[in-house]
């Protein structure tokens, strides 16, 4: 038996799953318009082992979705996913937000770009083919009509910014898929458990998330 613990919460979906051999067994998330991940967490985590009759013992590895996302988000999440590595002496796996969010998509042929809200016209973003290999890397992109111009292909647009970005991506071959907004913890089995296999692990005591920006704190009136 090969458990890994799931930590999602890098937007307003606090999200925890847990997985055997990298298929999802159970999965708790509430997505909020006030994040709730720092009442949420723990609790998820306590009722998921509970409702799979196992210890925390019986964990082989804590995996954190790393960004980009909210700030503070991505450090409740890691927070909690370091410590829980540092008690149990298991490694800590980190996924992609992005690439989490993008394996929501299946059965659609062209590329799929997932989305995290920035502020403004500003998003956080990547480019993946439907066999999920990363075609564009993690960028902060200031969105314009001018975006993305040069792909012929259909693009799917997911995530939790689609209706700023129908104000600027009106080509024929721009789609959105509503129904796809945040990323889930029930997406990170199968990453998590190859990342497992393969031994790649971080430094507990220095793993940071991957913010991509530096945190600015809002300006007084």
């Amino acid at each position: 038996m090969t458990y890994i613990l799931n930590i999602e919460t890098a937007t307003k979906n606090c999200s925890v799953s847990l997985a055997n051999e990298g298929k999802t067994i159970l999965c708790k998330e509430i997505a909020e318009q006030g994040y709730s991940h720092a009442e949420k967490l723990h609790v998820f985590i306590e009722e998921i082992l509970k409702e799979a009759a196992i210890s925390v013992r019986d964990l082989k590895a804590v995996a954190i979705s790393k960004g980009p996302g909210s700030y503070t988000g991505l450090r409740i999440g890691v927070s909690t996913a370091k410590g829980l590595c540092y008690a149990l002496g298991v490694p800590l796996i980190s996924i992609d937000t992005l690439q989490v969010l993008a394996r929501q998509v299946v059965n659609e042929k062209g590329f799929i770009i997932p989305m995290i809200d920035a502020r403004r016209m500003e998003v956080y973003s990547a480019v993946f083919d439907t066999q999920n290999n990363k075609i564009v890397e993690v960028q902060a992109e200031v969105l314009t009509e001018d975006s993305y111009a040069t792909f012929s292909e259909n693009l799917y647009f997911i995530g939790d910014c689609q209706d700023k970005c129908k104000t600027v991506l009106i080509k024929d071959n721009f789609h959105f898929l509503p129904n796809v907004v945040f990323p889930s913890a029930k997406e990170m089995s199968a990453l998590s458990f190859e990342k497992f296999t393969k031994n790649d692990f971080e430094d507990v005591a220095y793993f940071e998330p991957f913010y991509l920006k530096d945190f600015m704190l809002p300006k007084k009136e």
